[in-house]
């Protein structure tokens, strides 16, 4: 299989210790292990896992020996980039931890852009989130501000300060929800290379692996092979105007760099520079345990830009297997007693023209007057309310709607009233639910694939941030209208394709078992502060300590 150069050249420059293996004992028979390696697959579904399962041989391989939860579970209903991975290092549902969308409105906000970015401080003056879907994220000042809770890595930091909490990730967000507010090093890919918190240097081998890249990303590559598994997976599907996916093995002509992130490289590059931080400062080697959040982003960018059964993915989950059993193997040669937890922020839906194709006849794109815009304008008019402005705001076709504050409180009844009885009746919307009922919902502890659709709004509400009414769309409806973006697919609602994502711990003389039975993301949190003997209060987390030990010296007790 052919390997990215990146990943050769730096590997050849990094000076291994010679130490020896971990011993070889059982893992219930050890303390904590030096390292956490905490890694989100951003978009890799149950799906996608049980798809691609039998063909693993590298780094997906070894996990799926350890301890394999297939039916996890990001229990909430807004399953994107942002909430997804706020629950992974925290233990607690997204809406507790205050990320309820990757975008929200705050229309008290004085500046214009009334927008609120997750990873964003919009307190800093001048800056606007953006456009987060570009190469450049946006002119923002990036932080974990909005995250009201501490992670995993900030709890460990307090009982033992020597400890290190790192996260190296392809998108800020990633990064920043799973490292927390307080991180010894932190990157994220922008641009052309990894970036930092405004006002921290970045670590000379870090800089090293940005000069690499910047060397390589504008030149020409040739296309991936195609595996043999692959051959049934490769068939051109038209969508948009003329344009088509799904026989795209990642070839990059001169000056291709803006296609770089959804490609196999990028995974590469950020697991490159994880290991950079990791051999740089030295972690697993000190007396104190360390922990480094992995934030892999290019299944989602290959998900979003070609949808998720054709060629590309097929491509991009055997690579992504080589890459992290590339990782690992370097973390073997360093002799340090790690344990590893994969997982991912949410799943993902394919482009509707190839479900269609495929026999699902609901898979259709949303119709685009279905928008806060469009149905504001609708409802101002029959309302008769005069003015320009905007009376309701959101961020897209669903989720989160506001009803605008400048209206007397007669109207914005009348108008919240009047849209969701109008969005309500779209043929493409599943339902609308009004903040209001959502007081009196418990989020259950429960099977989570059973709860109902208040129950998983209600676990991405909070209610300082999130709308006056809540817009779900109904299945195998994919909210882009038109692909002259460049995304064909996408993922964020309710429904267990978005839902469902793979849990896998292992270690060292792990026992392999499995467990079918459904468990949640926000379980993590407790099982590897449990691993490490790091506590979280039972009224500080929404999940339960999993028992990965396998053997007498259950971890959780």
């Amino acid at each position: 299989m052919q390997k990215s150069t990146l990943v050769t050249a730096l590997a050849a420059c990094i000076i291994f210790s010679g130490a020896a293996n971990a011993e070889d004992k059982p893992s219930s028979e050890r303390g904590a292990p030096k390292l956490v390696v905490a890694i989100s697959v951003d978009q890799f579904s149950a799906n996608l896992f049980d798809e691609y399962r039998s063909s693993f041989t590298g780094g997906l391989k070894r996990l799926t020996d350890g301890v394999v939860f297939p039916s996890g579970y990001q229990a909430h209903a807004a399953t994107e980039t942002c909430p997804g991975h706020s629950t992974i290092m925290t233990g607690v549902h997204s809406g507790r931890a205050g990320i309820i969308a990757n975008n929200w409105i705050d229309l008290s906000s004085t500046r214009d852009d009334k927008t609120v970015y997750c990873a964003e401080d919009e307190r800093v003056e001048g800056t606007s989130f953006g456009d987060i879907t570009a190469p450049t994220q946006g002119d923002y000042v990036a932080s974990a501000w909005h995250l009201l809770v501490p992670t995993l890595g900030e709890r460990l930091k307090k009982v033992s300060p020597e400890s290190r909490n790192v996260a190296v990730a392809g998108k800020d967000r990633a990064a920043l929800m799973m490292g927390g507010h307080d991180v010894d090093e932190i990157y994220w890919w922008k641009g052309k290379g990894f970036t930092t918190l405004e006002g921290r240097k970045t670590l000379p081998s870090v800089a090293a692996v940005n000069q690499s890249i910047g060397e390589q990303i504008d030149k020409a590559r040739p296309a991936y092979p195609t595996p043999a598994r692959c051959v049934a997976h490769s068939a051109k599907i038209m969508h948009g105007d003329g344009k088509s996916v799904g026989d795209y093995a990642f070839q990059r002509p001169e000056g291709g760099a803006s296609i770089y992130r959804a490609s196999p490289d990028f995974d590469r590059s950020i697991l490159t520079a994880a290991t950079a931080v990791i051999n740089e400062m030295g972690l697993g080697r000190g007396e104190a345990t360390d922990v480094i959040s992995v934030g892999l982003s290019a299944t989602d960018y290959i998900g979003h830009s070609f949808g998720t059964e054709g060629l590309e993915m097929c491509i991009q989950m055997g690579e992504l297997d080589q890459s992290l059993g590339q990782f690992f193997d370097i973390l073997d040669r360093e002799g340090i007693d790690y344990a590893v937890m994969l997982t991912a922020d949410h799943g993902g839906l394919d482009l509707p023209e190839r479900m269609s194709l495929q026999g699902v006849p609901a898979a259709q794109r949303i119709n685009p007057d279905l928008n806060a815009k469009t149905i504001g304008k609708i409802v101002a008019k029959e309302l008769n309310i005069p003015g320009d402005k905007p009376v309701l705001y959101a961020d897209g076709p669903f989720g989160d709607y506001y009803v605008s504050r400048d209206l007397s409180e007669e109207q914005r009844k009348q108008v919240q009233d009047s849209a969701m009885a109008l969005i309500a009746a779209h043929a493409q919307v599943e339902t609308v639910i009004d903040r209001e009922d959502l007081e009196g919902i418990t989020v259950p502890d429960g099977s989570p694939e059973s709860w109902t659709m208040e129950q998983r709004v209600k676990a991405s509400f909070n209610p300082d941030r999130s709308g006056d009414f809540i817009v779900l769309l109904k299945k195998a409806v994919t909210p882009i209208a038109s692909t002259g973006r460049g995304y064909v697919a996408t993922h964020g609602s309710p429904w267990d394709y978005d839902r469902r994502v793979p849990i896998l711990f292992w270690r060292s003389g792990i026992q392999h078992f499995e467990q079918p039975l459904s468990v949640m993301t926000v379980d993590i949190a407790p099982t590897l502060g449990a691993l490490i003997g790091v506590a979280i209060p039972a009224e500080e987390t929404d999940g339960k300590c999993l028992d990965i030990d396998g053997g007498p010296a259950n971890s959780c007790e």
